[in-house]
């Protein structure tokens, strides 16, 4: 069943960082090749010594697209941080992916049209004619982008980041208050991969028969 065209590739290299966009990316089974390999990690001035600075502690963090850029937005706040790196920071689940009908719908609420980076998916793909599916519809469900498979493992849980603005203007609480009054506080879903290999912007994005 085709569920619509794989629109977008993103990847962040640094987590919480400003994001970077591909044509294609290789795919293994710890997600895109070189997202969330490192992290921005507290050493003095903020209560979470020894643990990762976040766009949840500084709202502007997704702006930055250098390390020495986040380093200079934390000092301004008195905050010292240093690089981690590691195999992979994320949450819960390889692979981010969020259909634009989902996205659709708040911005149908807010009246102007949603930035997909708000919610910083790995894969954004532009939703077939009559999809209605909802991310309950898909979970454990196995899901052919290309010639990688993804296993839809849960629902994204969302939080104060996706009212900031990708282009430095001024949040939006409405978003977040739309995502969590009517989606459960929800939007997207996490995936692990099942096969590995390269997704390409413009790939079929298909729900494999169970």
């Amino acid at each position: 069943m085709l569920l619509g065209t794989l629109g977008a590739i993103r990847r962040y290299p640094v987590k919480s960082l400003g994001g970077e966009e591909l044509g294609s990316a290789e795919v293994w089974e710890g997600g895109v090749r070189g997202d969330r390999v490192r992290r921005l990690v507290v050493e003095a001035g903020h209560v979470r010594i020894g643990r990762a600075y976040r766009g949840m502690e500084h709202e502007r963090l997704h702006l930055a697209r250098t390390v020495e850029d986040a380093r200079e937005l934390a000092h301004e706040r008195g905050v010292a941080v240093c690089v981690e790196d590691g195999e992979r920071f994320y949450y819960s689940g390889a692979i981010s992916l969020i259909f634009d009908r989902w996205i659709d719908e708040v911005s149908a609420h807010v009246g102007y049209a949603v930035e997909a980076e708000r919610f910083r998916p790995n894969f954004l793909a532009a939703a077939a004619p009559g999809f209605t599916l909802r991310e309950t519809d898909l979970l454990g469900a196995a899901i052919d982008v290309g010639d990688v498979r993804l296993v839809a493992r849960g629902p994204i849980s969302r939080c104060v980041t996706i009212t900031y603005d990708p282009h430095g203007g001024d949040a939006d609480p409405r978003i977040l208050r739309y995502v969590a009054q009517k989606r459960g506080a929800t939007m997207g879903l996490y995936c692990d991969v099942l096969r590995a290999g390269t997704a390409r912007s413009g790939d079929s994005v298909r729900l494999v028969e169970r």
